[in-house]
């Protein structure tokens, strides 16, 4: 069968501080709540500068500038170590700073809802005219700005938005409507930096991978934002408005929702696409979540250590026809948690892990390595959420166990070999499985790896539509050669069912 392959990946990190204190969920609801928390007055003390989260680990490996085997050799915590060699940009895409992403933001407005003070602007285009990716379309939309009084104005006076930068107010996003809630100035600024990342991700994909835009016929985003108004206030498009800004002139698309397991549908989906003929590249995008800047915060800040959720996420990932080097994914090996699977944790794992490697008469330790819930244990273990990745990684080798594919005493030893740590920042669809991508198809193309799944899990009760929980997976492999569907079979085969043919055709005339 002709698979789908992976073409190129990228991945990036917007470093957040201020938009952690004015637009994190736990922030502003503390802030409603209980505004003069000993919280809120202690938090700026424990933000990093932007220097300490470039040299923050698991953020370079995140944008490909180390391995994740990397964080095995470092001792836990690592917030208190640096990166050797870090840096802004990496081989995957980069870490932009707070400023600049403002100035991004504005750029992707194109309802003159985001305003920016006539002083910022002028500081922010000096840099982003610098920016290698920003063309001259696109660094034009900053305009020049407006008077600090009108911005104050706004945010006082007409329920507009913040946005700070250094401690100080430098602009706003202004509301849409009177009372729609759904186009309220809270919820426009969440759906631009989703926008925005999304963008800029969208945009290193293109330049990483030496894609020219217009070879892009599809795109499905899967972030966790849904834009919309009163009538319908899920209804999207974030697909279709990230390729207008990315330039991808001859692409549609559409957006996937699954909460943290939408980007693994996303990916099924975009392979499915690809190989069924429909569209010969896809991109599956996606943006990243201000609601989940410091949403552990007060864990971190009570152990008196960084509040490291202070970055945005986001990754792209393009699909693209077999070209016979790039990895392929395999679609014939897609794991399903159906309504009826249940919620035990064998019944997960089973689904997700075991069930599709049966179709292909694999074992477990078949897969050199699977990307799970890959978040940072960091970020999560202070806050007693444990660590997520080995977690994961020992339900898949007690599965192993009791299949018979793994001894007891073994269980260590493939959690070392076939899982990883986790380095992905924890914006819900961020680490889920996909982080690994790009790792991946390297490794593949330097003939070091064979096999990894791609695990993406995610909870739909959030919704309060249903108790169920939800995942996919999917099996991404070595490429084997690209085969000709203009033949699929050799040409002596052909010529033997032509000769076949002629003879039951010549048999049929002398009977008649």
């Amino acid at each position: 069968m002709n698979y789908s392959v992976v073409k190129g990946t990228s991945y990036i990190l917007v470093h957040a501080p201020d938009m952690v204190i004015h637009n994190g969920t736990t922030q502003t609801t503390e802030k409603y709540l209980n505004p003069d928390s000993e919280y809120l007055k202690t938090l700026p003390n424990h933000l990093r500068s932007y220097e300490e989260a470039v040299n923050y680990m698991p953020n370079q490996v995140y944008i490909g500038n180390h391995k994740p085997e990397v964080l095995k050799s470092i001792e836990q915590p690592w917030y208190d170590k640096g990166a050797e060699g870090a840096k802004r940009d990496g081989k995957f895409g980069e870490i932009m700073p707070q400023d600049e992403f403002i100035g991004l933001v504005k750029i992707v407005d194109v309802f003159d809802l985001v305003v920016l003070s006539k002083e910022f602007t002028e500081e922010i285009k000096s840099k982003l005219e610098n920016h290698p990716l920003l063309n001259e379309g696109l660094f034009a939309r900053l305009k020049t700005g407006q008077d600090m009084e009108d911005i104050e104005r706004y945010v006082k006076e007409q329920d507009a938005e913040g946005l700070y930068n250094d401690k100080k107010l430098v602009g706003c996003v202004k509301k849409a409507h009177d009372v729609d809630v759904n186009l309220s100035a809270h919820v426009l600024l969440e759906n631009l930096v989703s926008k925005a990342s999304g963008t800029l991700a969208a945009l290193h994909l293109l330049h990483k991978n030496d894609l020219k835009p217009e070879e892009v016929e599809y795109v499905l985003e899967c972030s966790e934002e849904a834009c919309g108004d009163m009538n319908q206030r899920g209804g999207g498009n974030f697909a279709k408005a990230i390729a207008e800004m990315a330039g991808l002139t001859n692409a549609t698309g559409a957006d996937i929702r699954g909460f943290c397991a939408a980007p693994a549908h996303a990916i099924i989906s975009a392979a499915s696409l690809v190989q069924a003929g429909t569209y010969k590249k896809v991109m599956v995008v996606s943006g990243g979540s201000t609601a989940k800047l410091g949403m552990n915060g007060k864990d971190h800040v009570k152990k008196n250590m960084p509040v490291l959720e202070d970055v945005i996420g986001g990754f792209a990932v393009i699909i693209a026809e077999n070209d016979g080097v790039n990895p392929m994914l395999r679609t014939d090996l897609v794991g399903r948690h159906t309504v009826g699977t249940g919620s035990s944790p064998q019944a997960v794992i089973t689904s997700l892990v075991t069930a599709p490697l049966d179709k292909g008469n694999l074992k477990i330790t078949d897969i050199d390595k699977f990307s799970v819930e890959m978040q940072n244990p960091d970020i999560t273990k202070p806050a007693g959420a444990g660590d997520v990745p080995t977690a994961n990684y020992k339900m898949i080798a007690a599965l192993g166990v009791k299949r018979g594919e793994l001894e007891r005493t073994d269980i260590n030893d493939f959690i070392l070999k076939h899982g990883m740590e986790g380095w992905a920042p924890t914006q819900g669809h961020i680490p889920s499985g996909v982080p690994y991508l790009g790792f991946a198809r390297d490794e593949m193309l330097e003939g070091n790896m064979d096999k990894a799944m791609i695990v993406g899990k995610g909870s739909l009760f959030l919704g309060r539509m249903t108790n169920l929980f939800d995942g996919t997976s999917i099996v991404m492999e070595k490429n084997a050669g690209k085969l000709d569907d203009t033949k699929g079979i050799s040409e002596d085969e052909v010529r033997n069912l032509v000769a076949e043919a002629m003879r039951d055709f010549a048999s049929h005339l002398l009977q008649g």
